[in-house]
């Protein structure tokens, strides 16, 4: 049984990168985040003001066990553009820092 749930699990995580040009799996959510890393994550893609979808991993155990063998990043939070892994938080927060972050944001919404 357990290649099947790995299956939709995958299918379900695919769908959300297609879905979702721009998404953050994070433990918590971005009002409350649930540790640090996920809190500094969030609190720097706030500051370029643009639109992003989350997924609380805390509450969907399939996708927070699966996810890393998908992203080949084994922690939280992940960041994801146009269903390419980003990073995680010390990466989102240097990429807000030097402005790259926003750029990659603005071209999402060209696209």
């Amino acid at each position: 049984m357990g290649t099947g749930d790995n299956k939709t699990t995958e299918q379900i995580i695919r769908h959300q990168l297609a879905e979702n040009p721009v998404i953050i799996y994070m433990k918590g959510t971005p009002e409350a985040p649930e540790c640090g890393f996920s809190a500094a994550a969030v609190a720097a893609l706030k500051q370029t003001a643009k639109p992003f979808a989350f997924v609380n991993v805390l509450q969907s155990p399939f996708i927070r066990e699966r996810l890393p063998r998908i992203s080949s990043w084994p922690t939280f939070p992940q960041l994801f553009i146009k269903g390419e892994l980003i990073g995680g938080s010390d990466i989102i927060v240097a990429m807000v820092e030097d402005g790259s972050l926003l750029e990659m944001l603005n071209q999402v919404e060209v696209a």
